[in-house]
């Protein structure tokens, strides 16, 4: 199967780009994460301790050396914003599965409350490989109730990929459903997500409050905007704020951090639940793709209301380009449709 995997992923990259630079994985277990390094250097870690309620990759690295994700608040920065303790980095998880809600899960929810939040456990590093392409990490994941009961067990692929100035992270989740049907009803906290560094942002005017499906509020602050360049921009010709809630097959978000200048992309996959995906894509940067979220980001237009019966399985596939240098959108119609293409 890893075989195969690399073998889909090398056909898809080189028919579009250049040589791959050395993508290598080493474990640190004592540490509970993997580095990814690209030429010797870091370019992002999966990261698995048992204080953040899920895995996820932290950081994330352009090829200039820079961070596109936010620090906080595993390692905060001066000027970067502190709300949303549950962004970190990239991560995957639902807002509604069985009533629990899995992305607002964090150290910052009160012992009282934990019995409405679920948490994603690492369970085992399955696979690595690494070739001239890139490499490739498999892990497994538990989806567990406050109970202990495990709803759904996780299987994971990443896929990494350096090819100058291009990075790409390839990510294909199985999720099966346990001794329980799962029902992972519409809502907007949800499914494949960055929370990006403060530059990428879009520059801020107002305070905004956001509500979680459990009614807690979370106020994000107007800040200081010098060095806040960030602008969505989707396949459907949506720009800016306008992009949330509305689908698309890709998404990308252009900036600038110091003399850098990146895109951000997270593109679709046809055979993905949903397709094309609602976008979850903030100003104050979180960039998600929600395709379970459809009545909350429709406006009641689309209903979804996804299930999965005791045994049954379903898999997602997702592709994120960190790019640099600008980019036309030639350059993203003929990333995601030959993403689409993998199996």
């Amino acid at each position: 199967m890893a075989v195969l995997l690399l073998s889909l992923f090398t056909s898809m990259n080189t028919s579009l780009h250049a040589q791959s630079d050395p993508v290598k994985l080493l474990r640190k277990d004592a540490e509970n994460k993997v580095d990814v390094l690209v030429g010797g250097k870091l370019f992002t870690s999966y990261y698995y301790p048992i204080t953040i309620a899920k895995p996820v990759l932290y950081p994330i690295i352009s090829a200039g050396g820079h961070e596109i994700t936010r620090g906080y608040p595993l390692a905060p920065r001066a000027g970067e914003r502190g709300d949303h303790p549950h962004h970190i980095g990239h991560w995957m998880n639902y807002g509604d599965v069985n009533g629990l809600d899995f992305w607002n899960n964090s150290d910052a929810i009160p012992a009282e409350q934990k019995h409405k939040y679920g948490t994603i456990i690492h369970t085992g590093i399955l696979a690595t490989q690494e070739t001239d392409q890139g490499a490739e990490l498999t892990v497994g994941m538990d989806w567990v109730a406050p109970s202990g009961n495990v709803l759904l067990k996780e299987k994971t692929t990443f896929l990494f990929s350096s090819e100058g100035e291009k990075r790409s992270i390839t990510r294909i989740t199985t999720l099966t459903a346990q001794e329980l049907a799962v029902s992972m009803k519409d809502n907007k906290e949800g499914v494949f997500a960055i929370r990006v560094a403060r530059e990428l942002e879009h520059p801020s005017d107002k305070p905004e409050i956001f509500t979680d499906a459990n009614g807690i509020p979370t106020t994000v602050a107007s800040l200081n905007n010098a060095g806040v360049t960030g602008k969505y921009r989707s396949s459907e010709g949506k720009e800016g704020d306008a992009v949330w809630g509305t689908r698309g097959t890709w998404v990308t978000l252009n900036g600038q951090i110091e003399n850098e200048n990146i895109t951000v992309a997270i593109l679709d996959h046809q055979a993905n639940p949903g397709y094309p995906t609602y976008w979850h894509a903030r100003g104050y940067g979180l960039f998600s793709a929600n395709p379970l979220g459809q009545k909350e980001l429709s406006g009641g237009k689309d209903v979804l209301d996804f299930k999965l019966q005791p045994g049954e399985s379903v898999t997602f596939r997702y592709q994120v380009i960190v790019q640099s240098n600008p980019k036309g959108e030639e350059y993203w119609e003929g990333l995601a449709s030959e993403f689409s293409k993998m199996k």
